[in-house]
C-alpha cells in the first residue's frame, strides 16, 4: 500500500514508521520543517518526504496523490495553550480529511485516545460506544476531531476508522517514567491500561488494511491493566507513593476499556499482553 503518515517524528510515528517499511509498503511522510525532521534520514530509508503544514491545504494535493491510506498521528498532546491544541488536533484534522476527500484517498485512519471516555463510567470497562466526558484539553480536541471527522464519514463517505489508544509506552519510550509522578498519588490499587509500541503498530496497520470497516472505532489495550502500586515496585520507586495515597477514592474502571470489537473485528491479538511480557521480552 501507499501509505501517508502524519506525526512520523512523534513517539508513535518513529516507531510506526519503520515497520511499515519492514513490511514493504510505500511510505511517505508530511513534516513541517525537514531539517528539524532530519528527512535525510527518513529519505534514506526509502521515504518519500513532504515539507508543508496540515492547515495550508492547496500543498497537500501532491502529497496526497495516489495515496492509499492516510495515517494520521500528528497532534499536541500537553505543554500548549488551548488555542494551538484546537488548531492542531481539530482543524489540522478537518483540514486533512477534507484535502483526503478531494483526492480521493480511501482509507483515512485517526489516532484517538482512551481518555476520552473521562472517568465517569462505573459498571465497567469503557465501550466504544459509550458516552464520551473528556475531563481535560487533549481528550477534549480528540472528541470534537472525532465527532467532526465521522460527519464527514456520515456525509462525504470518509474512509474513516478510528483507534482510541491506551497509555503507550515501550521500546525506550519514556512515557512511563514521565508520567510516574503524576500517579504517586495514585491509589496503589488503581490500575492503568496500557498497549505496548508494537501493538499499536499492529492496531494501525489492521485499520489501515482491513476492508468494510469505515465509520468503525475501536479501542487499543493490552490484556492485563496494572496497578500503580506495581509500576512503582518494578521501577523501583515504591518509596515514592505518597503516604495518604490509600485514602483516595478511585473508580477501578476509569482508564480501563474493552477490547472485543477490535479483537473480534480484526483478529488483533496483543503481540505482548501485559507491561511484565514486554519486560521478560526486553522490549520496554
Amino acid at each position: 500500500m501507499n501509505i501517508f503518515v502524519t506525526g512520523a517524528t512523534g513517539k508513535v510515528g518513529s516507531r510506526f514508521v519503520p515497520r511499515l517499511l519492514q513490511h514493504g509498503h510505500n511510505v511517505s511522510v508530511l513534516v513541517r520543517d525537514a531539517a528539524k525532521a532530519k528527512a535525510k534520514a527518513f529519505e534514506q530509508q526509502g521515504v518519500t518526504v513532504f515539507e508543508g503544514d496540515l492547515l495550508q491545504t492547496e500543498s497537500l494535493a501532491k502529497s496526497l496523490k495516489g495515496v492509499d491510506v492516510i495515517v494520521h498521528l500528528a497532534a499536541q498532546f500537553r505543554g500548549v495553550d488551548e488555542a494551538t491544541a484546537r488548531m492542531s488536533n481539530i482543524d489540522a484534522s478537518i483540514a486533512l480529511a477534507e484535502a483526503a476527500l478531494k483526492a480521493d484517498v480511501p482509507r483515512f485512519v485517526f489516532a484517538s485516545t482512551n481518555l476520552v471516555y473521562g472517568a465517569g463510567n462505573t459498571s465497567g470497562p469503557s465501550r466504544e460506544n459509550d458516552p464520551l466526558q473528556p475531563g481535560f484539553l487533549y481528550p477534549q480536541t480528540k472528541m470534537a476531531a472525532e465527532e467532526a471527522l465521522l460527519q464527514l464519514y456520515r456525509e462525504n463517505g470518509l474512509g474513516l476508522r478510528i483507534v482510541r489508544f491506551a497509555f503507550v509506552y515501550g521500546e525506550r519510550d519514556p512515557h512511563v517514567t514521565e508520567f510516574l509522578p503524576m500517579m504517586s498519588k495514585w491509589h496503589p490499587a488503581k490500575r492503568l491500561h496500557m498497549v505496548h509500541h508494537a501493538d499499536v503498530s499492529q492496531a494501525l496497520l489492521l485499520a489501515a488494511s482491513t476492508p468494510g470497516i469505515d465509520g468503525h472505532i475501536y479501542n487499543v489495550a493490552d490484556d492485563s491493566p496494572i496497578t500503580a502500586a506495581e509500576l512503582f515496585q518494578l521501577h523501583h520507586q515504591s518509596d515514592q507513593l505518597a503516604a495518604e495515597a490509600t485514602q483516595q477514592p478511585f473508580n477501578p474502571w476509569d482508564m480501563i476499556v474493552d477490547t472485543n470489537r477490535i479483537r473480534n473485528e480484526l483478529n488483533y491479538r496483543p503481540i505482548f499482553p501485559s507491561f511484565y511480557t514486554a519486560r521478560d521480552a526486553g522490549a520496554l
